[in-house]
């Protein structure tokens, strides 16, 4: 009989959020020898303008996966009051599910809600007599501290305190980089170091692969968003809190005389309104926002950059790892990364030579790497790219990711 897995991880299949995608990919890939169940947000709930719509609990299906979709109130990004409600609700509403449950092997949760994700899984560990895997895709408080979302430092010690005991209390710790391994040992220093694995995330390499402009979607894409003839600086992805977009738009206006050079930001989140504010304001006109792109899309959408920028805010190295950079390599494309020296996302382009780094915050290195890969004729940039690709295939497929947490979990539930 398949031992029973339970899934406590907010986004799911049909929700766009990268990690939703992500998990989405594995529970399918493990239907077959597990039987999971998912906890997951209502699709759309992360929205401000989300309905009330239906119970607080309603039983769906992908294939043989079960999914428990939880009713939640709308979520306004941009306000932290809303932010709060909307993560006491879940943190309730999904607890109460997974208590729920019976005969479950293994509870899986992620770093999502901050700190309450882990919580979640230790309270399940301790009254189903489960075991936990914790998956951190970015540690919290580490997170929010860096780009100073409260001042408030009692709060971080408190939160730092709940999530060491989750870490402690897992059966197995993931981590999505290796330098967020150092980052964990950091936290332990003084004491026994929690068991940990790092597994990359991924983008499915054979869904997402290069192509040219001229291919028809893409032709498509560009005409209808007025960007045919154009060189596309493009970021794709959450416009969020964690990676100084809102200072970073800043630089297109020094490009603003350059006709043939656009910055197309593809996505929603916090500081969206903010960046449309400073477009507005000057009156850019070299600026276009875009919102998220279906599944299916992606695969053009990212083929239509001649540049991606992959960012973080300084301090998050450690922290997280910005997970655009599997798909912007899958599609062969260039990286312009602002990331900090040492960090999963700067090893990644520099050990595969995809592309160009320079420091959070060093706005002047960025307009000149702008610069630099707008003059480079386009079989240079084609050569830059298609070496992301070649690394992504020797060394970060996604079947081989998978292939590590069946591996584990089934290591898990046996053992």
């Amino acid at each position: 009989m398949k031992k029973k897995i339970v899934f406590v991880i907010n986004y799911f299949y049909p929700d766009p959020a990268s990690t939703g995608q992500l998990l989405t990919e594995l529970c399918l890939a493990l239907q077959h020898d597990f039987q999971i169940t998912v906890i997951a947000a209502k699709p759309g709930n992360n929205s401000a303008t989300s309905a009330y719509a239906g119970g607080l609990f309603e039983e769906g299906a992908l294939q043989q996966i079960r999914i428990i979709r939880l009713k939640l109130p709308g979520l306004n990004k941009a306000s932290k009051l809303s932010r709060i409600k909307y993560i006491l609700m879940y943190f309730i509403l999904a607890t109460i599910a997974l208590l729920r449950e019976r005969s479950v092997a293994i509870i899986y949760t992620i770093s999502t809600p901050p700190v309450l994700g882990g919580v979640i899984g230790t309270i399940g560990k301790f009254l189903k007599r489960s075991k936990h895997v914790y998956n951190i895709q970015d540690f919290n408080p580490e997170q929010a501290e860096a780009v100073g979302y409260s001042k408030n430092h009692l709060i971080y010690t408190a939160a730092r305190v709940v999530d060491n005991f989750s870490c402690r209390h897992a059966n197995n710790i993931i981590l999505v980089g290796h330098d967020m391994a150092e980052t964990l040992k950091h936290r332990f220093m003084s004491g026994k170091l929690p068991r940990y694995q790092v597994i990359n995330n991924w983008t499915d390499e054979s869904d997402i692969a290069p192509l040219p402009k001229s291919e028809v979607h893409i032709a498509r894409f560009l005409e209808e968003n007025g960007l045919s003839g154009k060189f596309i600086v493009m970021y794709s992805g959450n416009l969020g809190l964690y990676y100084d977009l809102e200072n970073l738009i800043k630089v297109a206006r020094s490009f603003s005389k350059i006709k043939d050079l656009v910055f197309v930001f593809i996505g929603e989140g916090a500081v969206k309104p903010q960046m449309k504010h400073y477009v507005d304001e000057e009156a850019l006109t070299n600026v276009s926002f875009l919102p998220f792109q279906p599944k299916k899309f992606i695969r053009y959408s990212l083929n239509a950059a001649d540049v991606h920028l992959v960012v973080n805010q300084r301090g998050i190295k450690g922290v997280s790892v910005p997970s655009k950079i599997y798909g912007v390599m899958a599609a062969g494309k260039p990286v312009l990364g602002v990331l900090e020296r040492g960090s999963e996302a700067e090893r990644l382009i520099s050990d595969s030579d995809c592309g160009r780094v320079v420091e959070p915050q060093d706005y002047e290195g960025v307009a000149g790497l702008i610069r630099y890969f707008y003059n480079l004729d386009q079989e240079s940039r084609k050569e830059i790219g298609f070496r992301g690709r070649a690394y992504l295939e020797q060394n970060l497929k996604k079947e081989h990711s998978i292939a590590k947490y069946g591996e584990m979990l089934t290591a898990l539930a046996d053992g």
